[in-house]
């Protein structure tokens, strides 16, 4: 038995404390795999408490090791600021030296050496917003994205995509998702790399906000016969409130599958690489009636989306409760 298989037969057993212990010792021995496998734990905290900034120091280490996941990794925390300040061009000098070796690093350098950038990761597109009402508000953007950049959307998050399910609160069992049918996946703290960090920076100047408001990015694919039925995007009881939504269209050529907002009759399909923007609160911050909106059956082909919400602050996943404080010597 290799050491993570011990140290996750441990946490099977409900030893979890001797699985930490023995997780910490082989890493402060230098061993990469635990290394890496301790940063895991930090950012999970679901064993020992969340700690960013522990998770970004045990990546360094084991990239030193010469852990490439890890390397891939701390890069695009580096430029998420996740575990320590953003600093893209840090990141994109550590992508671009794996990307000598690494092929998910190299594709990653050669998307990102086609996108109009400055050397710290802001921006430079132009965009012609087209507004398709006032209340709610809704606008369109045509071509924000190309076509190379929707299909790496696609290629990266298609084997990801899970059916949509949500826990039924009475039996603690998965069950169909009662108002979205379709396969979904989220570029979220290990999978946002610097292609999809660069597109959420370019959401977040399409829509007036900044980078750390957005949820992670949403991969959405719709078959025939799936639909998202009538919903608000805000969220019931929630201070830090969605307060705007952005869909990316990746593909065309399907039939039906069109947003329509319920209350006004508008509609919209977008062409791959469109996206179309819409505020989901009224003024006093409360859900707008009038945002109620649906995606229509899809009758023929594929419709594939990505979606990100935006908050009215920084958005952060809270913490959940961990088994165990931080051991000592964790931090060393």
């Amino acid at each position: 038995m290799n050491l993570l298989s011990e140290v996750r037969a441990l946490l099977a057993g409900g030893k979890a404390k001797e699985a930490a212990t023995t997780l910490v010792q082989a890493a402060q021995r230098g061993h990469s795999e635990a290394m890496y496998e301790l940063a895991l734990w930090a950012v999970a905290g679901n064993v020992i408490p969340r700690n960013l900034a522990l998770a970004y120091d045990w990546l360094g280490r084991a990239s030193e090791a010469g852990f490439t996941d890890a390397a891939l990794l701390r890069a695009y925390f580096t430029a998420a600021g996740t575990g320590c300040l953003p600093d893209w061009q840090s990141a994109l000098e550590l992508l671009t030296r794996l990307g000598e070796t690494s092929e998910i690093a190299g594709r990653q350098v050669e998307k990102l050496g086609q996108m109009k950038m400055t050397t710290d990761g802001v921006p430079l597109a132009s965009y012609n917003l087209e507004l398709c009402s006032s209340q709610p508000r809704v606008a369109t953007c045509r071509q924000f994205l190309t076509a190379a950049e929707c299909d790496y959307i696609a290629d990266i998050g298609t084997p990801f995509l899970e059916p949509s399910y949500v826990v039924d609160p009475n039996t603690q069992q998965l069950i169909p998702h009662p108002v979205r049918r379709s396969h979904g996946a989220m570029f979220g703290v290990y999978t946002e790399d610097l292609v999809i960090n660069a597109i959420n920076r370019r959401i977040a100047s399409l829509s007036g906000t900044s980078y750390e408001q957005g949820e992670p990015l949403q991969l959405l694919q719709y078959e025939r016969g799936d639909e998202y039925r009538p919903h608000l995007d805000a969220l019931p009881n929630e201070p830090n409130q969605r307060v705007m939504t952005v869909i990316i269209y990746l593909t065309d050529g399907y039939d039906g599958g069109e947003t329509k907002f319920l209350r006004t009759g508008l509609s919209f399909k977008g062409q791959k690489g469109d996206a179309l923007l819409f505020a989901n609160l009224l003024p006093d911050g409360r859900p707008d009636p009038l945002s109620l909106h649906c995606g229509l059956p899809v009758f023929k082909g594929t419709k594939m989306i990505a979606t990100r919400w935006l908050r009215r602050s920084r958005f952060t996943y809270p913490a959940p409760p961990s088994i165990l404080g931080t051991l000592p010597g964790l931090a060393a």
